[in-house]
């Protein structure tokens, strides 16, 4: 591309960052990338009554946990700032004063009760809802005077009302629009701020953005968008509008469906790498059926003219399995790290613990665990059977294993040998556990169960011979003497 390529995302902080503005963001962050260009964030805080700085700081927070860094913005700067639109409000009034200098706006003094009464005879009429131009031709003269005066009063843009404006889309083709449906749309309100159609299209030449990349929601403003442009007397920058992100029932995306803000996700264990690698999907097919696809990867093969035109379809399932895959492909030492502080909440381990050959035993519980869960949560509930003593077992367990008359004795003679087994090793254990079994005249599943749910109250779980291995000699045997002890006397505890 000739043109330096400067995209730009532009959130209102009037709530948290959700799922469908990060998808946003991440789209623009990539073409920026793919193109060696720029990705701007500029913050759109002119609703003085709903923006909050909460907000402002909760959105900066959940781009940078997702890795979309910004080239220019309120807090790094650049060549085009103030990047909050409250603080240019002189950049505003100054197009503003151009615009009615030059008589392509004029001031509105309609009052909100003949603006009802106009929508109301248009309803009537079987007609959509439009400005009818009552202030549009007033003399110089009289809008100084009604100025003057003190008259509270908006201001519009003269818009042509004659054919239509089509907008080159870069992911739809080109879509027209009428001009007739376009009336002198407000460009600023009589709070004396601008509205955002005003405020963003300004900014947009300002800060020279090539490219704008949005939710399709945005089309039907596009052609008010160009309007101002040619105002401006400014080129229209390209655009292109990704699709809607509906739910499974191909409704709203809503709460009901679960979480929707970035923060949510995060405070659910989601990583940061499988959202945007979810995002991506959202719209997006990379080829070939992968699904699996990191940043870098991403950028080479990010085409916006492979977006689709049709709506995204939430999957959650689909998220959670991205996550488990990013999960476990972590190290270690990277999870035992995040898993500390809630470890260290549960009285697992001291918050200063140093010594060796606990942090290792430490470390080898969680890569053992980490290869069967999806996230961190999952995680430090998985660890609990190596930390805590059984005080309650499953329920179904209970009634499908411990039935049988000959569990508590089964239980006692296992924990006898297993204090007899050296070395202490989950292959040696499955050896030794296999010879009982044959010895016992039992089936496997008759003496491995009722073993696993004594062990770890459980009846699903990784291997067993691992689980007693890691659990350790003294604490299985202690585990299973328990049990049989409590079956034997009926005052088994389920959950």
């Amino acid at each position: 591309m000739a043109q330096e390529v400067r995209v730009r995302f532009a959130p209102s902080p009037t709530g948290a960052l959700h799922i469908g503005g990060a998808r946003t963001a991440y789209f623009n962050w990539l073409f920026a990338r793919k193109h060696g260009g720029k990705f701007v964030l500029r913050i759109d805080d002119t609703d003085r009554a709903r923006s909050t700085e909460a907000s402002y700081q909760q959105i900066l927070e959940g781009l940078r946990w997702l890795g979309i860094l910004w080239d220019e913005g309120p807090d790094v700067g650049g060549p085009y700032g103030p990047y909050r639109q409250s603080e240019r409000m002189d950049i505003y009034r100054r197009h503003l004063d151009r615009l009615l200098a030059e008589d392509k706006a004029y001031p509105c003094f309609c009052t909100p009760e003949e603006l009802a009464r106009d929508r109301e005879a248009a309803q009537r009429e079987g007609k959509p809802p439009r400005y009818v131009g009552r202030c549009r031709h007033l003399s110089p003269e009289e809008r100084s005077r009604r100025i003057a005066a003190g008259e509270p009063h908006v201001y519009r843009i003269r818009s042509r009302f004659e054919g239509e404006t089509v907008v080159h889309d870069l992911i739809r083709g080109d879509v027209a629009f009428a001009n007739s449906e376009i009336d002198d749309f407000i460009i600023w309100k009589a709070d004396d701020t601008p509205t955002y159609h005003f405020a963003s299209c300004v900014d947009d030449v300002e800060m020279k953005i090539s490219h704008v990349i949005r939710a399709e929601e945005h089309l039907s403003n596009t052609p008010r968008h160009i309007v101002l442009f040619e105002a401006l007397g400014a080129e229209p920058p390209a655009f292109a509008h990704v699709p809607m992100i509906l739910a499974p029932d191909r409704s709203k995306l809503s709460k009901r469906h679960g979480a929707t803000s970035v923060s949510e996700y995060r405070d659910m264990g989601i990583l940061p790498e499988a959202l945007v690698n979810y995002l991506l999907l959202l719209g997006f097919s990379p080829g070939d059926d992968r699904e699996i696809v990191d940043r870098e990867t991403a950028i080479q093969l990010f085409d916006l003219e492979k977006v689709a035109k049709h709506a995204a379809i939430y999957d959650v399932k689909k998220l959670e399995w991205l996550n488990a895959h990013y999960f476990r492909q972590q190290s270690p030492e990277a999870v035992m790290d995040e898993a500390w502080p809630q470890l260290v909440e549960r009285g697992y381990v001291a918050e200063d613990e140093c010594r060796r050959e606990v942090l290792m035993w430490v470390r080898t519980v969680i890569a053992f665990v980490q290869t069967r869960s999806r996230n961190l949560q999952e995680l430090v509930d998985g660890v609990r059977p190596y930390f805590e003593p059984v005080r309650a077992y499953d329920e179904k367990g209970v009634r499908k294993h411990f039935a049988h008359p000959e569990t508590a004795s089964r239980l006692r003679t296992v924990a006898d040998r297993l204090a007899g087994v050296a070395p202490f090793l989950a292959p040696v254990i499955e050896r030794e556990f296999r010879r009982w079994i044959e010895e016992m005249g039992v089936k496997s599943g008759e003496l491995i169960h009722p073993v696993r749910l004594a062990i770890t109250g459980l009846t699903v779980g990784p291997g067993l011979f691992d689980v007693i291995a890691l659990v350790g000699r003294d604490e299985a045997v202690r585990r299973l003497r328990e049990a049989a002890d409590r079956v034997e006397a009926g005052e088994v505890v389920t959950e």
